[in-house]
């Protein structure tokens, strides 16, 4: 049986029309968005979709939102065939690909002059790629607490990029299920504390962390990896299970655990950003483990990133 190929849409209104017409005929639409450049964590994406929903749609869109402009958003990553391949491959393929060039490009040569951007040199605020270029977008989503902390402390205009981002894919795309990776924790959680607070009726599902046959969780960036940093990266994971051991054994000391878990990255050079354990619901640290948690990590290896997380249920 020939493998199903993608539609590739790259216009906003003719996806919109897409999934009305589709929904008209009685089909309920999931939702997969990513930044490209796939690995098999998105492609499980897909598959828990496909247990979701009866037609797939996934996006491919390098988000300027949700960088500031010393990030690597010109370095980010980008195969877009090999994308289609491997979305083209998977069982039950994909039906929709949208693949939008400018989210923040509204046709108004008017808008856009740079007027941010002075903005922010005048007040000290940071700012996004967004801004940075003066395209004149003005409206963003931010849910306000959850946002802070974690990656919030270092990345400050992420998360309001990536809520503003989703929710203007959710107008575009009109899905009935959503899928977003754990391994993104922060995130996931994110989006669906804005779902409810926003009553989007869509349903948001948290999809496991896949990990390479080593551990480390797979992400766009590892490709970024030196082989030395790639072996030394798996560490994160090493620290993160044997805390998760030591806790099922009884040892809910946070700092005792968090502690640890930094001396085996830094001794195999890596450089912690954060390590925190906290509720999985409120993301609030926690020193005692008296209810479900995760363990969160971001960890620098050269010039590479690398986020990963573990949920502790005791």
């Amino acid at each position: 049986m020939a493998a199903k190929e993608a539609i590739i849409i790259t216009d906003k209104d003719e996806m919109r029309k897409w999934t009305r017409s589709m929904r008209g005929q009685g089909n309920t639409i999931g939702f997969v968005p990513t930044m490209g450049y796939l690995h098999q964590g998105h492609l499980s994406l897909v598959q828990d979709a496909h247990n979701q929903a009866d037609l797939i749609v996934v996006s491919i869109y390098v988000n300027p939102g949700q960088f500031s402009p010393n990030e690597d958003l010109s370095t980010y990553p980008s195969d877009f065939q090999g994308d289609i391949e491997k979305l083209n491959s998977v069982p039950g393929g994909v039906d929709v690909v949208f693949n939008p060039k400018n989210l923040y490009d509204y046709g108004n040569s008017q808008i856009g002059n740079g007027s941010e951007r002075n903005l922010e040199e005048s007040e000290g605020m940071v700012v996004s790629c967004v801004e940075d270029k003066g395209m004149g977008h003005e409206t963003w989503v931010r849910v306000e607490k959850l946002e802070k902390g974690l990656c919030g402390n270092s990345r400050p205009v992420f998360f309001r990029g990536v809520a503003t981002v989703v929710t203007k894919l959710f107008n575009i795309v009109e899905p009935d299920v959503v899928v977003f990776g754990k391994k993104d924790y922060q995130q996931w959680r994110i989006i669906q504390r804005m779902v409810r607070d926003l009553d989007f009726g869509i349903k948001v599902i948290g999809s496991e962390i896949v990990r390479e046959h080593d551990g480390l969780a797979m992400s766009s960036r590892n490709v970024k990896l030196s082989p030395a940093d790639r072996q030394r990266a798996l560490s994160i994971s090493r620290a993160l299970s044997r805390a998760q051991v030591e806790a099922e054994k009884g040892q809910v000391n946070c700092r005792e655990l968090i502690n640890t878990a930094i001396l085996t990255i830094s001794e195999a050079g890596g450089t912690v950003d954060y390590a925190e354990i906290v509720d999985q619901e409120s993301l609030e640290p926690v020193e005692t483990i008296k209810r479900p948690v995760v363990f969160c990590v971001a960890v620098w290896f050269g010039k590479v990133r690398l986020i990963d997380n573990m949920e502790i249920d005791v």
